[in-house]
């Protein structure tokens, strides 16, 4: 099995090693890792000036963000959605019309 490259953020440890931000989905075995270093914004850059005021106003109106168990929650619940509405535009597909057109007669 051959895939392409996979960019994945990390973080460099003191000891060496490398932690992921995130698991790979690849199966066990070996592969290359390519280390480039991520530039780092100075504080007084307008990026984070903006971003840390963005910050302020959410955290100053109360807002929480979602959890972790919430936006999975709501990311399964969009794929069962996908998954409810192809299974119905592919029932329509097999009798032959669509579901804007329901007036025609199923094919006997």
């Amino acid at each position: 099995m051959s895939t392409g490259p996979i960019v994945v953020q990390g973080t460099l440890n003191a000891d060496g090693t490398l932690a992921l931000d995130e698991k790979l989905d690849l199966p066990v075995g070996r592969v290359q890792v390519i280390v480039q270093p991520l530039p780092e914004l100075p504080i007084d850059d307008p990026f984070w000036q903006r971003m840390r005021a963005a910050w302020e106003r959410q955290r100053e109106s109360g807002r929480q963000p979602r959890t972790r168990e919430e936006i999975d929650a709501a990311v399964e619940a969009f794929r069962q959605e996908a998954e409810e509405e192809m299974q119905s535009a592919e029932s329509w597909h097999k009798v032959g019309r669509s579901p804007a057109d329901p007036g025609k007669e199923e094919p006997q």
